[in-house]
């Protein structure tokens, strides 16, 4: 039965993925790839990995194909015909999957005994986890602890995207974060069934990152899909209710501030350690009891990496709306002359939509 599981869902991610290649329609290709990424989800549960499926459930099926759909907004939604660049890709992908298949030939079968990782460190983090870090979750006390430097430079990788994101897009305007009042509010949604839904989800969605947060230690979750899940909650409201409002809550000051805080935050902890004549970010020093002290720096350094991750999607969502109303903005400014209205307004804005869905 797991095997024909298995089977099924490779197969639906192989068309998924053929379809997302070969079709035209850009906004069909966004929500392909948030199939995709659900399946991949369910995919990582039937090898065991609980962990890193909620990771791609809440980043390859949430916030990611609605990053998409803001690109679209601005680009448009039709692919350009280009032969000449499909032909590069096929030229590169080809070779590329012809080494990547071949190399599976020398890794060892899924789950085998005598697979190098479960013979060099497998047995000692099974073995010896509970006795050394305290918590039930062997994944957490590999992530946070045995792997805390690793931990640490996967999070200085998500800020330095947040900063890659933020220069492109501030390069390219002079005013990249100014937005029209005006534009914000008729922005907002006007189904009353959706603002409803809206506000009766925002506080459980909420609720439930902190119990994703700091429930890492029992179970599956963290600071990585607790920050994308409180980024959702933000978008959510950002999306229903206007730019503006969300900003009043967090603003984009705020949202930058934080996500360098949480590195910082990671980062001290490591060097309290040496501080206390440990090794860096051994948290055993941060208490008597090297077990407490282990609760701790986890406690820590997950609240740093759930601000960081959280802080960086809030930012991009930011940016990336900032730059569908300047693009707003240009088209109502280029218009006959009725804008000033406030209902022209309204009309200018949703044809500019209109244009750049088609």
């Amino acid at each position: 039965m797991d095997l024909l599981l298995d089977i099924a869902l490779l197969a639906l991610l192989l068309t998924t993925a053929i379809s997302i290649a070969w079709i035209k329609d850009l906004f069909a290709a966004a929500m392909l790839a948030g199939i995709y990424g659900l399946l991949s989800a369910g995919f990582f549960m039937t090898m065991g990995a609980v962990d890193v499926a909620f990771t791609e459930a809440a980043v390859g099926a949430g916030i990611s194909p609605l990053l998409i759909l803001l690109t679209l907004a601005l680009c448009g939604r039709r692919q350009r015909a280009d032969r000449n660049r499909a032909r590069l890709a096929i030229f590169l992908v080809i070779p590329v999957g012809a080494l990547l298949v071949t190399a599976t030939a020398d890794m060892p079968a899924f789950g085998a005994a005598d697979a190098p990782a479960q013979v060099h460190v497998a047995p000692h983090y099974i073995q010896q986890s509970m006795s050394e870090i305290g918590i039930p979750n062997i994944v957490t006390s590999v992530l946070a602890s045995y792997r805390g430097f690793d931990t640490l430079g996967e999070v200085v990788v998500i800020f330095t995207a947040g900063l890659g994101v933020l220069s492109l897009l501030m390069a390219s305007a002079t005013n990249p974060l100014q937005t029209n009042p005006q534009i914000s509010v008729r922005g907002q949604s006007r189904d009353i069934v959706l603002r409803v839904v809206a506000k009766v989800l925002i506080a459980p969605i909420m609720l439930y990152a902190l119990y994703v947060q700091f429930h890492g230690e029992y179970g599956p979750g963290g600071g990585f899909q607790a920050g994308v899940i409180f980024a959702v909650g933000f978008i959510l409201y950002g999306l229903v209710f206007g730019l503006e409002a969300v900003r009043k809550v967090a603003s984009h000051d705020l949202v930058q501030l934080l996500s360098a805080v949480g590195v910082l935050v990671y980062g001290c902890i490591g060097l309290l350690s040496l501080a206390e004549g440990k090794n860096f970010l051994d948290y055993s020093a941060l208490a008597g009891d090297p077990v407490s002290g282990q609760h701790i720096g986890i406690i820590i350094i997950e609240l740093g990496v759930g601000m960081t991750v959280a802080s960086v999607m809030i930012m991009v969502f930011y940016l990336f709306s900032a730059q569908l109303q300047r693009g707003q903005r240009e088209e109502i400014s280029e218009d006959d002359g009725t804008s000033s209205e406030p209902e022209a307004t309204s009309i200018a804005v949703t044809e500019s939509l209109q244009r750049g869905a088609s």
